[in-house]
């Protein structure tokens, strides 16, 4: 068999703290604290998401469980977009507002940019001329549309989503549900045949 540590190089404490592996798992270490927080989501507190988009979006358990279900549809570059646009909004100076609208429109709304959102042809050209100058409002018009597009699209699948009804029921999201194992032959079931020969 092989060594697990070539397969699992994360198991591999003697590792180089340098090597890449070792910063993504840093990372995921980081997280844990508040992976507590998302299994202590009550059935009551998952039923409320169900209201409204606004009502997931405002609780960071919801916005966490949200997340996760992009993940899993491969389009988290539309909360990830919606996550930033609100931050650069919390920018109090208009010294702050340059740098991070720079990173926002190269990040996701630019030709080819890394995290390319879905946004129409009007809406990009406004952003892309309001980035010029930028301003506290300069991707309202992009973030509204993901927006939409997230609560008319993403959220109703969602809603319907194993994860979601798992907190709705009470059930933990983070322990998968066992599959009982198929029936297989086992030596028992053939006791008492006999072996027809005559075939042979």
């Amino acid at each position: 068999m092989e060594n697990p540590l070539l397969l699992f190089p994360q198991l591999n404490i003697s590792a180089s703290k340098d090597k890449s592996y070792y910063k993504v798992m840093k990372s995921t270490i980081k997280e844990e604290p508040h992976k507590a927080s998302k299994a202590g989501v009550s059935p009551e507190e998952a039923e409320k998401w169900g209201e409204s988009f606004d009502k997931l979006l405002s609780e960071k358990a919801g916005l966490d469980a949200f997340t996760k279900f992009l993940k899993t549809e491969f389009s988290e570059e539309n909360i990830e977009f919606w996550i930033a646009c609100e931050d650069y909004k919390k920018s109090k100076t208009a010294h702050e507002l340059l740098p991070k609208a720079k990173t926002i429109y190269e990040t996701f709304i630019q030709k080819d940019a890394p995290k390319e959102v879905n946004l129409d042809f009007q809406t990009k050209e406004v952003t892309s001329q309001n980035i010029e100058q930028p301003i506290i409002t300069t991707f309202d018009a992009a973030q509204n549309t993901v927006y939409r597009l997230m609560e008319q699209d993403s959220y109703p699948r969602f809603l319907r989503s194993d994860p979601y009804l798992n907190l709705v029921k009470g059930r933990n999201p983070s322990r998968p549900t066992l599959r009982r194992r198929s029936r297989s032959f086992t030596v028992n079931d053939f006791q008492g045949v006999r072996p027809d020969f005559t075939v042979w």
